[in-house]
């Protein structure tokens, strides 16, 4: 093949982390743009040549154009071998797999996650190693050094790649394998959970199930697996083909965005589960006939109940959980004395624990969950998860949260979310919390005394390396917590998180809700940070 030398300029002012680089696709349409980063992560590389190279995304927009320009610059590197998602699809958990099942040396991951998708909308990539892992920040630090200086990239003269058909193609010595993106996954659910049970409860109508794709990644794997391998009736996956639009929606499966499951799950005749997923196939929201499970209480549950999934019937080694996250999964594991990690959010601090063997099953509040199956968060996974333990012990998803509210108390928590906060203003508001920490400690607020106001580092337990400014901690003497973090994920601005948590032990109060039992950690989170009065709004973009 015939590889030209391009002449380009540096160009990017964003560092890329955990999430990878995400920007507007207008922004990834410049001229060179693609192109530089994909060159700064080979030249991040080393010995790569003649190894293979995992490629796929979620199918928004700009998906296909920017995996041949992909092709062409791995073939003008020396990859040896590209396998790649027919059409160009691949969830991320399905990457991750791919990876490690075929000792692939790395893959690139073309999404941005739960953000919407669209001509004048969002697209991210990424680069996974040889774990199946998102890059840990010696990588990303590296790459992001590597885009400020590069001044040429190699492309490869071929013609289009035929991402529709399933086989292989062979360019000179690169080999490109066009594979079914569903199949590999769908075995090693198989693996993991009992079919056996799931397709007799499903036929049996024991469970009756929604799940809705919201035109994104998880379509086909969801048909697949629900409809096709455990029996659910066809029309039981929702908004199932993926769009390059995801059809005008926001795929962030949350009871906001994920509207139509939301009013089926709390309208008449609801189904007894409902479940959602997101733009990449990595994130998850479990519902009940007229319940919603917290993903924090989500990860405590499965962790609680573990030993009653074939794959973990031996039992789990440890569990971990974003800082963020709320410490329900803290008390499961010192019910069951397992080691409990509390890490920086982002899925590579969880990846090292795993690889370590150290954790078994691991999870973060926005929505992700995963285990050591594979090394991202994984939607689909964490509702077979759910779907198998509703089989077996043969109770509702009410049930099962009273239940285990009953055993371990509730940590009664929600998150507000203020989307594109102007970059300057949400840094403003940080100084101005970093500048009152030192003196909070002691101070009493109501029935609330701090305890400890901090802002979070973490220290790897494996590699030693350290993480510094992960997020403004406040916690107080009755265990309850209020955390401020700035969130990568958005395009536009800055995202200002605010978590808020208490703990509950009386069972005649679990039944609370959310707002009103966490009204006075609002107003006091207010207090502190001052978002309402700086920005000038009234309420948080989204409550979840």
């Amino acid at each position: 093949m015939q590889i030209n030398t391009q002449s380009t300029t540096p160009y990017d002012d964003q560092k890329p982390g955990t999430s990878g680089l995400r920007k507007k696709v207008t922004v990834f349409q410049q001229t060179n743009y693609l192109e530089n980063f994909v060159q700064s992560i080979f030249n991040s590389l080393q010995d790569f040549q003649g190894t293979s190279l995992v490629i796929g995304g979620d199918g928004r927009f700009f998906n296909r154009e920017a995996i041949q320009i992909i092709i062409k610059i791995a073939a003008a590197n020396g990859f040896g071998e590209l396998i790649i998602g027919q059409g160009g699809l691949l969830s991320t958990p399905a990457v991750s797999n791919l990876i490690r099942i075929n000792n692939a040396f790395g893959g690139i991951i073309l999404s941005a996650s739960h953000n919407p998708g669209g001509p004048d909308e969002d697209f991210g990539i990424k680069y996974n190693v040889s774990n199946g892992g998102p890059a840990p920040e010696k990588f990303t630090d590296a790459l992001y050094e590597n885009s400020t200086t590069i001044s040429e990239y190699q492309i490869a003269d071929i013609v289009d790649v035929d991402l529709d058909s399933i086989g292989q193609q062979k360019i000179d010595d690169l080999v490109i394998t066009i594979i079914d993106p569903v199949s590999d996954y769908a075995d090693l659910m198989a693996k993991i959970f009992d079919f056996d049970l799931l397709k007799n409860s499903i036929s049996y109508g024991y469970i009756t199930l929604c799940f809705d794709a919201m035109h994104a990644i998880t379509g086909p794997y969801a048909k697949r697996i629900l409809e096709d391998l455990l029996g659910a009736p066809k029309g039981t996956v929702i908004n199932g083909i993926p769009l390059e639009d995801f059809g005008g929606g926001h795929p962030d499966p949350n009871m906001a965005h994920a509207e139509e499951l939301t009013n089926t799950m709390f309208g008449e005749n609801a189904p007894t589960f409902g479940a959602a997923s997101d733009g990449d196939g990595d994130r998850n929201m479990i519902m009940g006939a007229n319940i919603f499970v917290t993903p924090s209480d989500s990860l405590a549950i499965m962790a609680a109940n573990a030993q009653l999934i074939p794959a973990y019937a031996k039992g789990i080694s440890g569990v971990a959980r974003s800082m963020p996250t709320s410490q329900a999964v803290d008390r499961v594991a010192k019910k069951l004395g397992l080691p409990c990690f509390e890490t920086p959010t982002g899925w590579k601090f969880f990846g090292n624990l795993l690889d370590d063997g150290q954790i078994t099953l691991c999870g973060e509040e926005s929505f992700g969950s995963g285990s050591d199956h594979v090394r991202e968060k994984d939607g689909l996974w964490a509702v077979l998860f759910w779907l198998n333990l509703v089989a077996k012990k043969r109770q509702s998803i009410e049930d099962i949260v009273n239940e285990h509210w009953e055993s371990f108390g509730r940590d009664i928590y929600c998150r507000h979310d203020y989307e594109a906060v102007d970059l300057d203003v949400a840094n403003g508001i940080f100084d101005h919390l970093r500048s009152q920490l030192s003196g909070l400690a002691g101070q009493k607020f109501s029935d609330y005394t701090v305890k400890y106001a901090d802002e979070f580092s973490y220290t790897d337990p494996v590699d030693n390396s350290v993480s510094h400014n992960q997020g403004i901690r406040i916690g107080f003497e009755n265990g309850s917590r209020i955390i401020f973090r700035l969130s990568g994920t958005g395009t536009v601005g800055a995202t200002l998180r605010i978590y808020l948590e208490k703990y509950e032990a009386d069972s005649s109060k679990h039944g609370q809700d959310a707002q009103e039992a966490l009204a006075f950690l609002i107003d006091l989170a207010e207090q502190f940070c001052k978002i309402k009065k700086r920005t000038g709004r009234t309420e948080p973009t989204v409550i979840t």
